[in-house]
């Protein structure tokens, strides 16, 4: 390992879960953190005391804190590409002239809204949202989470370019009561624009008279949108210096201002602000994000786990894994570092996860008694988003947290080893109060933050995602050129299902 601090991390022994409460009584204060809404629980975990004072000294030796200002300040930390990173400006933090730019964009977002609330583009029921990525996983949280059976609009958010999922979506949808929200922050984003081609068809086949009236655009490039046939009046914009994982925030957060209430978007928005002051203002030991980098380093970079597991106990936030799991590898499943060097170790784990207590019957066995060393994640809220019988909720939580137990503790069995636990895996809890606007904005930046911290411990540039780029040009040039120089297996699969086109 090329960093002193790292190397040192390396060097410590590795503690016993199973007694590490009873070796250190005042571990829990130790390692558990209430920021706002929500209680951070790392007590569960191998961290410990000199595991995070060198940790600490690995995020001094790496810049963090110059790193964090340079983020706020919207300096270009986006080197690959020479552009900021300005996520938290949509939020009110950062750059006071992006923050002002943010402010006017979402009052434009606001000004439609109230729009279309007042019936200025007809009597709307539906919103059909067709975006990908960041552009689509987003608002889809959000709305699911937020919406329950409150929504004042039905959303349907449609992603895939398989026909199937858009073809599902306006099955149910009234094209005279439909809205339509194109997401892409270029404009050009082939599965997009052939959904929203295909949504604009399924209008004009209904009679529809004026289609691209019922479009609005949400994107970085408003030329773009309205040469495609978007009204400049129903373009909203957002900045160019807001990547797509992180863009929810702005105008691509659209549907689920209109479906939730533009109080509602404004409440997620200061949630997140919140998340930003603390993880901008806090010191390094009491600041959860880096806390919560500094665990995931130890595990992917030390230990040399190749995932990490979470696991929502509440159906609200039962999207969140998929929202994960575009953030942090796409983020950080890197190989170079910031100026172009090979990386010394691992990076991102691979992100997986599912909702609980599904998962239990699902996944759990290979948790509790396989060889694979995975961390977990555990997400909760001590209030129930139903008013069914209390039971249901006691239940959920009963599960989470005997979960975690079972993880640390483990269970002997000389007579039956297959019966037996070995015990000491590592788990997190994060508990929310409820699952509320403010509560999930903070959730959701201090996952972007977490990223974020742990990019800069290991010297990546979290904000570019130049792997997702070639199998995308090579679907073009096989559109455009047909299927020349591959190899003999996808030329045989391109002859057998396309015909050889």
């Amino acid at each position: 390992m090329s960093s002193p601090a790292l190397a040192a991390l390396a060097a410590l022994p590795q503690a016993d879960l199973k007694s590490i409460f009873t070796t250190d009584p005042d571990r829990l204060s130790k390692f558990t953190l209430t920021q706002g809404p929500i209680r951070f629980d790392w007590s569960k975990t191998h961290l410990t005391s000199g595991l995070l004072e060198g940790f600490l000294k690995l995020a001094e030796e790496k810049g963090f804190a110059a790193q964090r200002d340079a983020l706020f300040a919207g300096e270009a930390v986006n080197n690959t590409e020479g552009r900021a990173a300005e996520h938290p400006a949509e939020r009110g933090e950062g750059n006071a002239d992006s923050v002002a730019r943010a402010k006017m964009f979402h009052a434009r977002m606001r000004a439609l809204i109230d729009a279309i609330e007042g019936d200025a583009l007809g009597p709307i029921r539906h919103i059909l949202h067709i975006g990908i990525g960041g552009s689509a996983l987003g608002p889809d949280l959000i709305v699911d989470a937020l919406g329950g059976g409150d929504a004042r609009y039905d959303v349907a958010i449609v992603s895939n370019v398989d026909g199937t999922a858009l073809e599902r979506a306006i099955s149910r949808f009234d094209p005279e009561a439909t809205l339509i929200a194109v997401a892409s922050k270029t404009f050009t984003t082939t599965e997009t624009m052939l959904n929203a081609a295909s949504a604009i068809n399924w209008m004009v086949e209904a009679g529809v008279e004026d289609p691209y009236g019922r479009v609005i655009a949400l994107t970085a490039a408003p030329d773009k949108a309205i040469e495609w046939g978007v009204d400049e009046t129903r373009v909203l914009p957002f900045a160019e210096s807001v990547g797509g994982r992180y863009s929810l925030w702005s105008s691509i957060g659209f549907p689920a201002a209109l479906a939730l209430g533009w109080d509602a978007f404004e409440s997620l928005l200061e949630g997140a602000a919140t998340m930003d002051r603390h993880f901008r203002l806090s010191e390094p030991r009491a600041n959860a994000p880096l806390i919560a980098a500094f665990v995931d380093q130890y595990y992917a970079r030390v230990v040399g786990a190749q995932t990490r597991a979470l696991f929502a106990y509440d159906e609200r936030l039962a999207l969140l894994p998929s929202y994960l799991q575009q953030l942090e590898m796409e983020s950080n499943g890197k190989s170079v570092t910031r100026d172009g060097k090979p990386v010394d170790g691992p990076t991102a784990a691979i992100t997986w996860g599912g909702v609980g207590t599904d998962a239990q019957h699902a996944v759990f066995q290979l948790l509790h008694q396989g060889t694979i060393l995975t961390p977990v994640e555990f997400i909760a809220s001590i209030e129930p988003g139903h008013a069914l019988d209390p039971a249901h909720h006691r239940a959920l939580l009963v599960n989470c947290f005997a979960q975690g137990a079972a993880l640390l503790r483990g269970k002997d069995n000389d007579v039956d080893p297959a019966r037996a636990y070995p015990g000491n895996r590592p788990s997190t809890t994060i508990l929310l109060d409820d699952v509320t606007p403010e509560a999930l904005g903070a959730l959701i930046a201090f996952y972007e933050h977490r990223t974020f911290a742990n990019a800069v411990l290991m010297g990546i540039n979290p904000f570019d995602q130049f792997g997702v780029e070639l199998g995308k040009e090579i679907a073009r040039s096989i559109e455009t050129e047909g299927p020349k120089g591959f190899d003999p297996s996808t030329m045989a699969l391109i002859d057998l299902a396309l015909g050889g086109a």
